[in-house]
């Protein structure tokens, strides 16, 4: 299947409903029907397709958590919100999700930590304007499309501030993904905040290209498995096996780096080459870069991203911190 088949399936989607959910199920919920918390010993791992995701795919049929002791049901969602939806409700232990949606959860009270940096978007994710829009200070009165409160919203700002703009001097046009490139390449909006693999839907506009892409903005996307707060207080050990798993697995990709490939695209549903060019946006982080993460840099962009979510309405106070980050986990994995 080619990557003009996937806009469904490669999906990283806003997080509003999650938070709807959220205020109306309650957070009491999640500790009553978490499946760690009830005494089961499986863990429940949910993932959507991200590249810096599927490497758990590669986990699992590698044995790589029996390898570390951990019994774990790795659950595939087609819909990454409903991953979100899933872990804020306690229908899952731990997910795999951005820094923008874990911050919208807890905002709405869900109890949720990081243990894990994935990746950091560094590329995939790209504004891309017409002809004769050479640079984010030219989008300054053009109408520039995006999902409202998604990471590509947020890498508009980002591109805007850079060039001395807000979004008040460009008329935001908030559109789903999908509909927002396909209104680019109609020439309904000059510019189109997307990720892959909507990033080559809007590159097909002649002479369109990208203008800014989260490569310009290091760390500004990253990517984690966040995982209940039940899920450390009941099961710490079973969490360290899961971080364990991880490097594990990036050493065995490494070593095998061909088969993982397959494995990855096979999931995916894309041929190798369709997932090798997606891969190349995505920085997977090694035990060095997670120690680094939680040293410092995720705060920041914690900081950061919790001032856009308030600036965009989507939260109305910013999020509590205390207690995102778990960095013990990482501090403990043995190189």
């Amino acid at each position: 299947m080619s990557s003009r088949h996937l806009p469904r399936r490669l999906r990283r989607l806003a997080v509003p409903a999650v938070l709807t959910l959220l205020l109306s199920a309650g957070c009491a919920s999640a500790k009553e029907t978490s499946p760690a918390a009830s005494g089961d010993t499986k863990i429940t791992i949910g993932f959507s397709a991200w590249p810096g995701w599927f490497p758990w795919q590669v986990a699992q049929e590698q044995g790589l958590f029996k390898k570390n002791g951990v019994d774990v049901e790795l659950k595939y969602f087609d819909s990454y919100t409903d991953s979100l939806n899933a872990l804020a409700t306690g229908k899952i232990d731990a997910n795999s999700q951005t820094l923008n949606d874990t911050l919208a959860s807890v905002a709405g009270g869900a109890g949720q930590s990081i243990v894990l940096v994935n990746d950091n978007s560094t590329g995939n994710d790209q504004i891309i304007a017409r002809p004769g829009i050479s640079s984010p200070a030219d989008l300054k009165g053009k109408t520039v499309a995006a999902e409202q409160g998604t990471v590509d919203h947020y890498l508009l700002l980002l591109a805007l501030r850079k060039a001395g703009l807000t979004e008040a001097d460009v008329k935001f046009q908030p559109l789903p993904t999908d509909a927002a490139a396909a209104a680019f390449v109609a020439g309904q909006v000059d510019a189109v905040g997307v990720f892959a693999p909507f990033t080559t839907t809007a590159l097909k506009l002649k002479g369109s290209k990208a203008i800014a892409t989260s490569a310009d903005f290091p760390g500004a996307i990253p990517d984690h498995l966040v995982v209940t707060r039940d899920l450390i207080k009941d099961d710490a050990k079973g969490v360290q096996a899961l971080v364990n798993t991880w490097f594990d697995t990036l050493a065995w990709m490494e070593g095998h780096r061909e088969d993982a490939m397959k494995i990855m695209a096979a999931k995916g549903g894309v041929s190798v080459p369709d997932y090798e060019s997606y891969d190349k946006g995505t920085t997977i982080f090694t035990l060095d870069q997670n120690r680094a993460a939680f040293s410092g840099d995720l705060a920041k962009q914690a900081k950061e991203i919790s001032d856009f979510l308030v600036s965009t309405k989507l939260v109305d106070s910013p999020p509590p911190l205390d207690g995102l980050f778990a960095p013990q986990f990482v501090q403990a994995v043995q190189p």
